[in-house]
């Protein structure tokens, strides 16, 4: 995986993104880290029940 960080907007309600804020608080983690790190672990859980995905990165959009 790069260290490059492609910018991403997210519209989530004002409560869930509050919610998101006490989980990173207490995980010692930024709002955007913690979401980065849910994120990952829903990809991880996905492949788990199917196949891991492959990246060809000239199919990316």
């Amino acid at each position: 995986m790069a260290n490059y960080y492609t910018p991403f907007s997210l519209r989530i309600s004002e409560e869930l993104l509050a919610k998101i804020k006490v989980i990173a608080v207490r995980n010692k983690r930024s709002a955007n880290k913690e979401m980065e790190y849910a994120l990952e672990q829903y990809v991880k859980a996905f492949e788990a029940r199917h196949e891991e995905i492959m990246i060809d990165g000239d199919d990316l959009s």
